[in-house]
């Protein structure tokens, strides 16, 4: 039974809807009050004792992150990394992968540009083929035209959760089923995923799954992790090491960690790390369910009324769809309906083609407005936002 959210109660704890009306979340979200004081609390403990002292006095909760994100996606404490950035765990773990000439990388058409330019330059390195999944009429990842393309040629089979250009929701546990059944590397990208669904990476047969902090699940920037299946761990050797990642056993030898931490490097941002823990605790507490429950309600919402706006065209595909809303106004560039609408006090983002060069130009796109409530919104701020969009632009205008 999923029970209810306290929006009037999240609210009062989150500083910045006082000020905007926040529908960016896709980009970053606004932090709880106490995310932004755990984050604080730390800094200013470094200030009054040093910042390795304030390292060993926070030693608890810097290693209760591990066991927070471990209950958030279903997995062990040992199968965490915590690292700076999605982008850079999203590397770690793909750059960790051995490949020989004519291994195959099977992906979606939503795939993100980032990840998609770390495929094309293993490509160019290693003579690797990238080959691209068709959709389905829903426009998400076609799971039968998957298991037809595989072989025993493919090494890696990737897909975004959620795309960070549409609200679709890909079928990622039947993408897992596929990926077993071929003995292929499974990676996910929950960027968009993480703080907005509720996950398990059991449910779902990952052998790798990376996502940030600042999005969903309303951390600070700088903050990411990796998700390394024991399955696979042992077989991956990590793209660079350190002191923390590996230790040096002889003048000519070393041994790699065993456990995920082998991704990470020694240098960190602790007092960001502990402003994660408490966004995930945050968000555990509130509820996945509810929370995914929610923002899908919401998205759907603020669909109903961009389609019902004259000139204005919705863009989100897939069976299933989530809280990020894509949308165009006829006559005006992307860019500029964003601008506007930032100048009336609403946080919007653009997503442009160079992001999602597969996806984009098959459809014809050049750049959409996203839109991107959380559980912290309300049918009100919807209303504004509706309000606020610009008319159509009459033709040759």
């Amino acid at each position: 039974m999923v029970t209810g959210i306290d929006v009037e109660r999240v609210r009062r704890e989150t500083a910045g809807v006082g000020r905007v009306v926040h529908l960016n979340n896709a980009g970053a979200a606004l932090q709880p009050r106490a995310v932004v004081e755990a984050v604080v609390g730390h800094l200013r403990l470094e200030e009054e004792i040093g910042g390795y002292e304030a390292a060993a006095e926070a030693a608890g909760r810097i290693e209760g992150v591990y066991d927070s994100l471990a209950r958030l996606v279903g997995a062990g404490r040992e199968d965490i990394a915590l690292v700076e950035n999605a982008t850079r765990a999203w590397d770690m773990a793909f750059y960790a992968l051995p490949w020989a000439a004519g291994d195959r990388i099977l992906t979606a058409r939503a795939e993100y540009a980032s990840n998609a330019l770390a495929f094309l330059q293993t490509a160019r390195r290693h003579g690797v083929r990238v080959e691209t999944v068709p959709d389905d009429a829903d426009g998400q990842l076609d799971v039968e035209a998957l298991r037809a393309m595989v072989d025993e040629r493919v090494r890696l089979i990737a897909a975004p959760h959620v795309p960070t250009q549409g609200g679709l929701v890909n079928p990622v546990a039947e993408i897992g089923r596929v990926a077993r059944e071929a003995g292929a590397v499974y990676l996910l990208d929950a960027c968009q995923s993480v703080g907005q669904l509720p996950l398990d990476v059991g449910e779902i047969g990952c052998d790798l799954l990376t996502a940030p902090g600042r999005k969903f699940l309303r951390g600070p920037r700088g903050t990411g992790f990796l998700y390394c299946s024991p399955r696979i761990r042992e077989h991956l050797e990590p793209p660079f090491v350190d002191l923390h990642a590996a230790t040096w056993t002889s003048a000519d030898d070393y041994r790699v960690r065993a456990d995920a931490r082998r991704f990470e490097s020694w240098e960190a941002g602790y007092a960001a790390r502990i402003g994660l823990g408490t966004a995930v605790d945050y968000a555990l507490a509130v509820g996945l369910d509810a929370i995914g429950e929610r923002t899908a309600r919401l998205g759907a919402a603020l669909r109903d009324r961009l389609r019902a706006l004259p000139g204005v065209r919705v863009h989100d595909r897939g069976a299933r769809q989530c809280a990020i809303v894509t949308f165009t106004v006829e006559g005006h560039d992307s860019r500029d309906v964003a601008r506007a609408l930032r100048d009336k006090g609403i946080n919007v983002s653009v997503s442009l083609a160079e992001y999602a060069r597969w996806d984009f130009d098959d459809r014809g796109l050049d750049a959409v407005v996203r839109a991107s409530p959380h559980y912290y919104n309300t049918e009100a701020e919807l209303d504004l936002l509706a309000g606020a969009v610009p008319a159509p632009a009459p033709a040759g205008g």
